[in-house]
């Protein structure tokens, strides 16, 4: 099976835990506090705040415990570090691999199968409109409306393609 059958975490961001800004925090907050004093209003040990203050990574219950006493939450402390895009034949390949109900060979027989089929009958969209809208709901749409959304979406489109042409988007 190939490597490319199994994109596992092809569909998030990596994130990291920004271990700096915790202990600048933590130091901060603690200010004229001693460790031990600061470690008790934690509720975490000493060695496990001086430790998680000096930069090292903390255990999942202290980093809570430690989040709560800041009075900050947890998701404040993790940075995206590499996005990943993820295709939509990739996509559908991760679910395979990940039913329970599959061997891995068999999923890496369909993935194989799958790939073959969208590389063959996949088509290159440039040149396709950037914005395609359908508005089924246009014709009870207030007078005007239909108008000047039509407008509205037409500029964002010409400016998504203008961004995609200069290779910013």
């Amino acid at each position: 099976m190939s490597d490319k059958a199994l994109p596992r975490a092809a569909a998030r961001e990596i994130e990291r835990l920004d271990l700096a800004r915790l202990g600048a925090m933590l130091r901060e907050r603690r200010g004229s506090l001693s460790l031990r004093q600061a470690a008790a209003d934690a509720n975490v040990s000493f060695s496990t705040f001086s430790r998680v203050e000096g930069g090292s990574q903390p255990d999942l219950t202290s980093f809570m415990l430690l989040c709560a006493w800041l009075g900050v939450p947890p998701s404040d402390f993790f940075a995206p570090i590499a996005p990943r895009e993820q295709s939509s034949i990739d996509a559908a390949i991760s679910h395979l691999s990940s039913d329970p109900r599959l061997p891995p060979a068999a999923a890496g027989k369909i993935a194989d199968m799958l790939r073959t089929m969208y590389d063959a009958l996949a088509q290159n969209i440039t040149g396709q409109p950037v914005v395609a809208c359908h508005l089924r709901a246009a014709s009870v749409l207030r007078p005007g409306v239909p108008e000047r959304l039509n407008t509205m979406l037409s500029t964002m489109n010409s400016e998504l393609e203008r961004l995609v042409d200069s290779g910013r988007l």
